[in-house]
């Protein structure tokens, strides 16, 4: 999965995850299920599928798992990162006419906008 479409996957956790609390605040307080089924969906569809030899060794299933795993963790991180960075810039600055809502609209056009013009190849440079 490309970058892009990782970043925009977040965002998308993080709008329904404040969308909900949101709506817990207004039933006094009540606890959000801060969509577990999103985020199962998105490691499901961003976690490879590794196939494992059965003769393998114990040191030799950690290292292909490592390797296979480590890249999908980085891209994750790597969006949940800059969305927080985006988001803590925005309130360190006192900016109160923005909404957190807002930062994260303007960081998922960013990113289709990186996608729609990098058909050449991945768009990592977020």
């Amino acid at each position: 999965m490309e970058q892009s479409e990782v970043l925009k996957r977040v965002i998308g956790i993080l709008t329904e995850a404040g969308e909900m609390q949101r709506q817990a605040e207004d039933l006094d307080g009540d606890d959000p299920e801060v969509g577990g089924s999103i985020v199962t969906t998105l490691l499901n569809e961003t976690m490879p599928h590794i196939a494992i030899p059965a003769d393998a060794s114990v040191e030799e299933m950690a290292t292909l798992v490592g390797r296979e795993v480590g890249g999908a963790v980085e891209q994750l991180v790597g969006a949940f990162t800059l969305a927080f960075i985006a988001l803590a810039q925005i309130h360190d600055s006192g900016q109160q006419d923005v909404t957190s809502a807002d930062v994260l609209q303007d960081l998922a056009l960013r990113a289709e906008e990186l996608s729609a013009g990098d058909d050449d190849g991945p768009a990592d440079s977020l």
